[in-house]
């Protein structure tokens, strides 16, 4: 892959740069990153700039433009997330609908749900959350509870969610659902997308230690569902799911909008050690290094990914790889800062400390993003099994049916 632009590819760079220039506003530091603290704040910026970016063809740049993509290539996409990365925009709010329960649903679902949902999602009209992690399951995903019983024309779901990002504020969501406990655990499970707003979902948003309360218990208790929310066929939720789990781990081992080795920079560059900017210290400047190293090598591991879509071919396990490093990456980086500011870095007084605490929430943020999407644990398996090739862990329940499948209390 030649990672040089070429003619027409500088253009286009030259095109998104100056739509940006006129639309939002570059970023000096990790400040710059901080969502507003208000939701309804948030949301609204949020769903603003979602919409200016789909009516100028720069949301879902890959998609066809009759869902309301932009109908570009993969190299217009990450050209156009290179550039974007460098201003201060909102829209995480999106990235779980758009990276992953959307390319499910149209994967999976039928006509109408595409139809009815793909081109208000592009917009940002409507928000999704995924539906998989479960009390007693953790990162076993495959060990779900929630069931999901047919009746006539419906299914009847009863059970419970766990850290279910963005629950709280999302419109829709994809939900699996073991519908045959009589078989092993992954072949007896189906996925539908519902209803956030309907009265038989309850969300209870968990108050994190940083502040926020982003993830949420969602619980279902008689909710109804028509056959027709299915996606996949019924007993074939594992497959339907390892869809959204491929996307889940290519879209949180991109940028999660934290502060990077740009922003770090910056701080050393304003901050002084012993009377003098911490930039020049040997020690600083040898952590920024490492930092850019493991940041160049996510740059091109996701390059190698993007080719792969750009073939049309699904992300692989080695998508894996890029969670593990950016998460840990995105943990120590913040603590770092931190430390740069002395006691400065706890504090979110703007007449103090000039960073506002962004690298502590980002700290204390960091610890959710090495859970999401799969612990450090389950991915270094997936990566030693599925792309290094070694031996499996030792799976004692992997064929027995799920009902008769030892189980803790």
């Amino acid at each position: 892959m030649d990672f040089n632009d070429t003619a027409e590819e500088a253009a286009y760079r030259k095109q998104v740069r100056a739509w940006l220039d006129k639309n939002a506003t570059r970023k000096e530091n990790a400040k710059d990153i901080a969502p507003p603290k208000d939701l309804k704040e948030m949301i609204a910026q949020s769903k603003a700039w979602q919409a200016k970016k789909a009516d100028a063809g720069y949301a879902c740049i890959t998609w066809p433009k009759e869902w309301g993509g932009g109908g570009g290539t993969t190299i217009n996409n990450v050209i156009y997330g290179q550039e974007e990365s460098k201003y201060a925009v909102p829209g995480g709010i999106f990235a779980i609908g758009l990276g992953m329960c959307i390319p499910t649903v149209m994967s999976w679902g039928p006509d109408e749900a595409k139809e009815r949902f793909v081109r208000p999602a592009v917009r940002g009209d409507e928000i999704w959350c995924q539906l998989f992690s479960e009390p007693a399951g953790g990162s076993d995903v495959a060990g779900l509870r929630t069931k999901a019983e047919k009746d006539g024309d419906d299914w009847v779901i009863n059970g419970q969610k766990v850290w279910t990002s963005g629950a709280h504020f999302c419109d829709y969501g994809i939900l699996l659902t073991r519908t045959d406990p009589n078989v092993p655990k992954h072949k007896g499970l189906t996925m539908f997308w519902i209803d956030m707003k309907d009265p038989a979902v309850e969300v209870r948003p968990i108050k994190q230690m940083s502040g926020g309360a982003e993830f949420n218990e969602v619980f279902f208790t008689n909710l109804r569902v028509k056959d027709s929310q299915r996606l996949g066929k019924v007993g074939d939720g594992w497959k339907v799911a390892l869809t959204t789990l491929m996307n889940e781990r290519l879209a949180v081992g991109g940028s999660q909008g934290n502060a990077d080795t740009d922003e770090l920079i910056s701080l050393a560059r304003n901050t002084d050690i012993a009377g003098e900017p911490a930039i020049r210290h040997g020690g600083v400047r040898e952590r920024i290094a490492d930092w850019y190293v493991q940041a160049q090598g996510l740059k091109f591991t996701r390059f190698r990914t993007l080719t792969a879509l750009s073939k049309g071919e699904t992300p692989g396990p080695e998508s894996s790889i890029s969670k593990i490093v950016a998460a840990k990456k995105m943990q120590d980086l913040g603590s770092f800062g931190m430390d740069l500011q002395d006691m400065g870095g706890v504090i979110r007084d703007r007449k103090i400390s000039p960073e506002e605490g962004a690298y502590t929430e980002q700290w204390i943020g960091a610890a959710g993003y090495r859970i999401a999407g799969g612990t450090d644990e389950i991915l270094r398996n997936i990566v030693a099994e599925r792309v290094l090739g070694l031996p499996q862990d030792i799976r004692v329940d992997k064929d027995l049916p799920f009902n008769q499948a030892p189980k803790g209390k």
